[in-house]
C-alpha cells in the first residue's frame, strides 16, 4: 500500500485547511511523497448526530463545541486545499438497521450532493470519486451504483458498510453494486479491513479499502495471523519467547518476543500499541502483496481458499 488516507473532517478542524495549503497541501504538510486519500468528512460528521439538511449538515465540533456546517461544496473545496489526489463527494451515512424509506431518501441526498461535488470541483490534478449508498438493499444498491456511475466520475467509494451488518449481506450489497458500475474505475469499499471480508470484496471487483482495524485493535491487545486472530493479554504468553507471528519480518516481530509484548500491554506501556499495530499494518500489507502475487498468477481462488482454511475461527 502507498496511499495515506487523512481524515478530513479533523484536518479541516484542526489545524485548518488553509494551514495546510500554506504548507504544500497534505504532501508537504506530512513530508510524504506518494498518493493521499482524503474522506469528505461525512463518515465522522454522522456519527455526531448532525442536522441534515438538503444544504448539507450543521454538527458541534468536537473539539469545542462551536457549530460548523459542511455543504457537498464545502467538502469538496476542503480537499481541493488539502491538496490530495484522491477526493471523495459529501455522502449521507445511515447506519443499520434503518428502515428502508430512511436508506433511500439517504441514497437520494447522496446522488444530488455527488451532481453538486461534481460541479464545484475544480483541481484536474485531484481526482473525485462518488458514493454509492443504499444500505444492505440490493435493489437501493443497484439504483444508487448505476445513477452515480452516470454522473461520471473517475472512481467510485461503496459506503454504509461495515456498520454491523451480516458478512452475507455485506456480500450481496457490493454484487448489486459492482454489478452497476464501469470496469476500469476503481471501486473502494469504505470501511473495510477484516481479512474475511476483504478477500470477499476483492473476489467481487473490488480494488481498495481502508479501515481502522489494524491499530484500533492493536490498542486493545489483538493480534492478526495468518492462522487466525488472538489476544496478547493471554496468560499463556507471559514466557513465551516466539514472534508474533512465525516468519512475519516486520520490525516487531524481528526484534521482541511475545512475552515482552504482553509485559508492555499489561504495564499500560504506550510503546505495546505502537509495536502492535506495526505488526498489524505489515500483516495486512502482507495479505495485499499475496493477492497481487495470484492475480497475476491467475491463482486468486487457490490463494483465498489456503488462507481461509489457515485461519481458526
Amino acid at each position: 500500500a502507498q496511499i495515506m488516507l487523512a481524515n478530513t473532517y479533523h484536518l479541516m478542524l484542526r489545524p485548518g485547511a488553509d494551514l495546510i495549503a500554506d504548507q504544500g497541501g497534505l504532501h508537504g504538510f506530512a513530508g510524504w511523497d506518494r498518493p493521499t486519500l482524503t474522506d469528505s468528512g461525512g463518515y465522522q460528521v454522522f456519527s455526531l448526530a448532525p442536522a441534515v439538511s438538503e444544504d448539507g449538515v450543521a454538527f458541534k465540533s468536537t473539539y469545542d463545541g462551536d457549530r460548523v456546517f459542511l455543504s457537498p461544496e464545502d467538502a469538496v473545496a476542503v480537499q481541493e486545499k488539502l491538496g490530495a489526489d484522491i477526493a471523495m463527494q459529501l455522502d449521507e451515512l445511515v447506519g443499520l438497521p434503518a428502515r428502508r424509506v430512511e436508506i433511500e431518501a439517504a441514497m437520494e441526498r447522496t446522488l444530488r450532493w455527488g451532481e453538486r461535488a461534481l460541479a464545484a470541483h475544480t483541481r484536474r490534478d485531484q481526482a473525485l470519486f462518488g458514493i454509492v449508498q443504499g444500505g444492505i438493499d440490493a435493489e437501493l444498491r443497484a439504483r444508487s451504483a448505476a445513477a452515480t456511475a452516470a454522473l461520471g466520475f473517475v472512481g467510485f467509494g461503496i459506503g454504509g458498510l461495515s456498520v454491523g451488518e451480516q458478512a452475507a449481506d455485506r456480500d450481496r450489497a457490493i454484487d448489486a453494486t459492482v454489478a452497476e458500475l464501469p470496469d476500469g474505475k476503481i471501486r473502494y469499499v469504505m470501511g473495510l479491513g477484516d481479512t474475511e471480508g476483504v478477500l470477499a470484496a476483492i473476489a467481487r471487483g473490488c480494488d481498495l479499502f481502508d479501515c481502522v482495524w489494524p491499530t484500533r485493535l492493536a490498542r486493545h491487545g489483538k493480534v492478526f495471523t495468518q492462522s487466525g486472530d488472538y489476544s496478547i493479554k493471554r496468560a499463556e504468553f507471559a514466557g513465551d519467547d516466539r514472534p508474533l507471528e512465525e516468519g512475519c519480518d516486520c520490525h516487531t516481530c524481528l526484534r521482541y518476543s511475545r512475552s515482552y509484548l504482553r509485559h508492555l500491554k499489561g504495564t499500560g506501556e504506550l510503546s505495546a500499541q505502537r509495536l502492535l499495530s506495526i505488526h498489524n499494518l505489515r500483516y495486512t500489507m502482507r495479505l495485499m502483496e499475496g493477492v497481487r502475487a495470484a492475480i497475476e498468477a491467475d491463482e486468486f481462488l487457490e490463494f483465498v481458499a489456503g488462507r481461509t482454511s489457515q485461519r481458526r475461527p
